[in-house]
């Protein structure tokens, strides 16, 4: 029976293998290269010495010519090789995805924590054991930055999140496709540059180098310098200083303008290896025949009026960037004082961004988004059993059949939910660890995903398109003088505008003003929830606080559910189901009991009673 990870093993040990094969070929053409070399100096040798000069002069041109057909082959297969090793960790690390191992991966997204976000720190969508850490494949700046944003502010409508449903889909069952894209991505950045720079400089109008003058004077300096160059080995009589004095022109004609040159040639030469990354994966996009909507719509902007693609216009940034080469080798400097050669490439480079300047931060986006979408495909591949939600469009609902929170990959355990505008706030009570604080963040996490357009953990999911806030983790904020009560009521504060502006509304809210007294924390939790109640928003509310369940009795729109735990052998279990009503356990002393402190049970059961 084929398994999910089937196609994983397989790939891995078929790349392995392959990898294997490619270093024997390597090491085959280094030695082939070695003796090409070796024969060369021999052949070179003897004809010389036996004064066959034009057959010195063939043998040398034949050689060089071998040696780099060697070198070309031998650079094509360094390509593959690392392509190929790449490839096979990424399937090495879609089996640990699989297993549960997936939180050692490196890239834990701990860069795009926000304090304030509305929702991502509650719900764990970056960091250490995050969503993010989890699901992402992007190997660009830009495209964990297009990650990031579908997780956080994607603000699609119903049907957008359609259409990306089913490029999700799509992108799923191309796993070769997915994974080439990915290693291209990884191949040659090193470190992920953000390409804010390169977008700014093809944008920027250069008067200078795009001037008629200025080319003029850029082909004709050189050709007459060469030609006194020539004419001063060629010819007797022509005095020493000319050849030295043409030179000596174009040495101050690049000094005039060198900080300006050094700043655009030294800033775009830092892409080079991002750009061939990214000729690489347009080419790979445009290859490929996409069924979906909306990735054949990504892909028609790569074409721009003139029809000409994205990977032509780009691999000549490519080949312009490649002539920049070392400008700190001493032959690139003599070479330069010689021909203007690096005002010939800013010319060159200059009509480049005449012609497609403006095209390539739209062509870099459709990388990143499709990276962002190959990274949602991966749920949809490994849990072909979660479900696509259905998207309402009338009245609030959130409804689910064996509803999960997709980052637990063992012993996760489900639950049925529903909430709409009959029952718009669901009030959870608990014992401490029955599962309270994880049933929250399983319907917040499942709805990120909803909205993302990718498949939730559940059999069967419905939800209306509301925007999410939470109150969960609140803690001191030393550099703000912030206390976690304040910091707590400024995110209730956000929750209230947000209400106040009539935009549909989902929240969770973790033991409301845990930092205050008692008395004022059952005021308090007391008449957010009536007004919430009367919003346009649902929500749920966990506590430990029974005395608030029964706000139930004098408001139909809020509704008591509960978890429980039972006792085995002296020892506490959970099963995290939830149940409909009040909660009738505790587990408090117990705990404090196995942490030695000792509670006499008539001053623990004094209060409790009444319940």
């Amino acid at each position: 029976m084929k398994t999910i990870e089937s196609p994983y093993l397989k790939r891995k040990v078929i790349y392995e293998k392959l990898v294997k094969k490619q270093t024997e070929s390597i090491n085959f053409i280094s030695a082939l290269r070695l003796i090409v070399f070796i024969a060369a100096i021999g052949c070179g040798f003897f004809s010389y010495t036996l004064k066959k000069y034009y057959f010195f002069a063939l043998a040398i041109i034949l050689f060089a010519i071998l040696f780099i057909i060697l070198l070309n082959k031998h650079s094509r297969l360094k390509y593959n090789r690392k392509c190929s090793t790449l490839i096979g960790e990424i399937n090495g690390n879609s089996l640990k995805r699989l297993k549960g191992e997936w939180k050692s991966f490196e890239d834990t997204g701990s860069d795009f924590l926000e304090e304030d976000h509305s929702y991502s720190k509650d719900l764990d969508i970056f960091g250490k054991g995050s969503l993010f850490q989890y699901i992402n494949t992007a190997s660009t700046y830009l495209g964990r930055e297009k990650l990031k944003h579908i997780l956080t502010a994607s603000n699609y409508t119903i049907g957008e999140i359609y259409d990306r449903q089913k490029a999700v889909e799509e992108l799923s069952d191309n796993l070769g496709w997915r994974q080439r894209f990915m290693a291209e991505g990884q191949i040659a950045v090193e470190k992920k540059k953000n390409p804010e720079y390169l977008f700014k400089w093809a944008k920027e109008k250069n008067s200078l180098f795009s001037s008629s003058a200025f080319i003029i004077m850029a082909h004709v300096l050189p050709i007459i310098t060469v030609t006194i160059i020539l004419l001063y080995f060629l010819l007797e009589g022509i005095p020493y200083y000319l050849p030295l004095m043409a030179i000596g022109v174009q040495v101050i004609i690049l000094k005039i303008n060198s900080k300006k040159s050094n700043k655009i040639l030294d800033g775009i030469y830092k892409y080079k290896k991002d750009i061939e990354a990214y000729d690489r994966m347009l080419r790979l996009i445009e290859k490929k025949r996409f069924k979906s909507s909306y990735l054949i719509k990504l892909k028609e902007n790569l074409v721009n009026e003139n029809k000409i693609t994205a990977t032509k216009q780009i691999n000549k940034l490519s080949k312009l960037v490649n002539l920049i080469s070392d400008r700190a080798n001493f032959f690139y400097h003599m070479i330069n004082s010689i021909t203007l050669w690096e005002y010939h490439c800013l010319i060159r480079l200059e009509a480049w961004k005449k012609e497609s300047g403006l095209f390539i931060e739209q062509w870099l986006d459709v990388i990143a988004e499709i990276e962002g979408l190959s990274s949602l495909a991966v749920i949809n591949h490994d849990y072909p059993h979660w479900v696509m939600p259905e998207l309402k469009n009338s009245s609030l609902i959130i409804e689910g059949k064996n509803i999960g929170h997709p980052l637990i990959t063992k012993n996760r355990v489900c639950n049925d939910l529903k909430i709409d505008n009959t029952e718009s706030i669901l009030l959870i009570t608990g014992s401490n660890m029955s599962g309270k604080s994880t049933l929250l963040r399983t319907i917040g996490i499942n709805l990120v995903l909803a909205y993302a357009g990718a498949p939730v953990c559940a059999e069967a999911f419905c939800c209306s398109i509301m925007n999410i806030y939470t109150c969960m983790r609140i803690s001191d904020n030393l550099e703000e003088n912030i206390s976690s009560f304040y910091a707590e009521l400024l995110r209730i504060r956000k929750l209230i505008d947000a209400t106040k502006e009539k935009e549909p509304v989902f929240f969770l809210l973790d033991e409301i003003f845990r930092g205050t007294n008692s008395k004022d924390r059952h005021t308090g939790a007391r008449v957010l929830i009536e007004k919430l109640s009367r919003e346009n928003a649902l929500g749920m509310v966990s506590t430990h606080d029974l005395e608030l369940a029964d706000i139930e009795e004098k408001n139909r729109k809020v509704r008591n559910y509960h978890f429980r735990e039972y006792y085995k052998n002296n020892e506490i279990y959970f099963d995290y189901k939830l149940r409909l009503g009040v909660s009738t356990t505790r587990n408090a002393i117990y705990l404090m009991r196995m942490a030695g402190i000792d509670i006499d049970n008539n001053m623990a059961d004094r209060d409790y009673e009444k319940y």
